[in-house]
């Protein structure tokens, strides 16, 4: 019998003036035991210079269970946002350096972007952080493209990601990527919170007005309407028409209420559908690309690439679990 993969290693990065929120949602992911439900077993360390307690703010304090030398068989490192923020003690930026020179994926919430600019990681790539963040960002290190309408963002194995919320969704898509749709689905579920949302979406969206509410009300009643029948060929132009508002009306409703255009939305809809039916089913390929509404296999390969930079036969082999040898005695016989 094979031996089970070593768990997901995954190092907290604990210094001073780091955000308890942030702390928080790294810790309910990837922390908490979910083996019943049938999540895979995770790592989660508590890593910091030293092992003196860490404070932070609300007079919490973070006990840190390993030192900087553990980042060397982290699979993945996370590094909370700040409060104030302040310079990251030296040696967790050289520790940060290290880790992406060896591969190790990292992944900054909020204002932990500005840590890793602080360190030089960012120089060059794409980043995101808290839309309020954003100019003295961008005065502090002009080197970095900021990208401003997004939730999360990646560049050469670094993840950044937007303002509170958008920590969660960053970290739920890192599960997505490494377990699959459904163990990130799974995790939502047990935090009661949103799934999925396509780290495109626009960070914020204007306060709604009654007559928005309204607009909303319709806008929600399309979307379900549109899950429901994904393997339909929809267009946003039917969609519009089932709203009752013009296509560039319907567009623009659509975009305010969500952060994201129609067609985006349909097409992470239709991705997100063909994930969980290459993880729960053997179906073939043409018949997943139908009934995600893609039509055929090549779009729907198309797609995969854009958006997970995988194959729909790639991702299956990854995430779909081989079936388990039948009981001595019930083998088929020719």
């Amino acid at each position: 019998m094979d031996e089970a993969p070593p768990p997901h290693r995954i190092a907290l990065l604990a210094f001073p003036g780091i955000r308890a929120f942030d702390v928080s949602v790294a810790t309910e992911v990837w922390g908490t035991d979910r083996t019943d439900l049938g999540v895979p077993a995770f790592e989660l360390r508590r890593v910091a210079p030293d092992p003196t307690p860490v404070p932070l703010r609300g007079g919490l304090t973070l006990t840190p269970d390993r030192t900087l030398d553990w980042l060397a068989t982290a699979d993945l490192v996370v590094v909370p946002g700040l409060d104030d923020l302040a310079p990251a003690p030296a040696p967790v930026r050289t520790a940060l350096c290290e880790a992406h020179a060896r591969g190790t994926t990292l992944a900054a919430l909020c204002g932990g972007a500005f840590t890793l600019a602080q360190a030089g990681l960012l120089d060059g790539r794409r980043a995101v952080t808290h839309w309020r963040l954003a100019d003295r960002f961008r005065t502090r290190h002009p080197a970095v493209t900021l990208t401003p309408d997004a939730l999360f963002t990646e560049d050469d194995g670094i993840w950044t990601s937007a303002g509170t919320a958008a920590g969660i969704d960053l970290c739920l898509h890192l599960v997505r990527l490494r377990h699959g749709a459904e163990t990130a689905a799974t995790i939502a579920r047990s935090m009661v919170t949103a799934p999925f949302r396509t780290g495109t979406q626009a960070q914020f969206i204007a306060h709604p007005t009654p007559s928005a509410d309204r607009d909303a009300d319709a806008l929600a009643e399309v979307r379900e309407h549109a899950l429901r029948h994904l393997h339909q060929p929809l267009t946003v132009h039917d969609l519009a028409h089932r709203a009752g508002m013009s296509p560039r009306s319907f567009a623009r409703h659509f975009t305010a209420a969500t952060g994201t255009t129609p067609l985006r939305w349909l097409l992470a809809q239709r991705v997100a559908a063909a994930q969980k039916l290459l993880e729960r089913t053997d179906l073939p390929m043409p018949e997943v690309a139908r009934r995600a509404g893609f039509g055929s296999e090549v779009t729907m390969r198309q797609h995969f690439h854009t958006r997970l930079a995988t194959s729909p036969r790639a991702y299956r082999a990854s995430f779909r679990p081989p079936a388990a040898d039948p009981p001595p005695g019930t083998r088929h016989r020719p």
